[in-house]
């Protein structure tokens, strides 16, 4: 397996995963032309974050987006996972173990504060996961404001 930023190539399969991941979590239909924008928006400026891939036998078989978060209490840049997708056939197989060391390695060598992500409150197979990686469930609630 290759872990590896994405480029602009892997646009279709990381669109069609963010299409498979927003029904399979949220019974989400996406708006084809609006996922396409926003991947591509990615790839065309960095500031909006940077996707990696994991390739079994040259097909990508997971991605995520990381995004960045400033930290005036650490002056420093935080990142967070998100968009995480890994085909059903590779689930449970160590693949986002993987992707999240090889990630939490390129991080420590950038300087970066820390690694955070968010997860459905039901998903207790996913909290597990993150929980062996050494990540923490804080003592934060979410909240948020989103257009329709």
């Amino acid at each position: 397996m290759i872990i590896r930023k994405a480029t602009p190539e892997d646009a279709a399969v990381i669109i069609d995963f963010q299409q498979k991941m927003a029904w399979e979590t949220e019974q989400m239909t996406l708006i084809p032309e609006t996922i396409i924008k926003g991947v591509n928006a990615v790839f065309a400026d960095s500031s909006h974050g940077q996707y990696w891939v994991a390739e079994d036998n040259d097909n990508v078989v997971a991605a995520l987006l990381i995004t960045y978060e400033w930290s005036d209490w650490r002056n420093c840049n935080v990142w967070w996972f998100q968009s995480v997708y890994v085909l059903p056939e590779f689930r449970r197989t160590g693949i986002f173990t993987s992707m999240y060391k090889h990630i939490k390695n390129e991080a420590d060598k950038d300087g970066i504060a820390g690694l955070r992500l968010y997860v459905e409150t039901n998903n207790s197979r996913a909290q597990l996961t993150y929980e062996a990686l050494g990540m923490k469930s804080l003592h934060y609630k979410m909240y948020e404001w989103m257009k329709e």
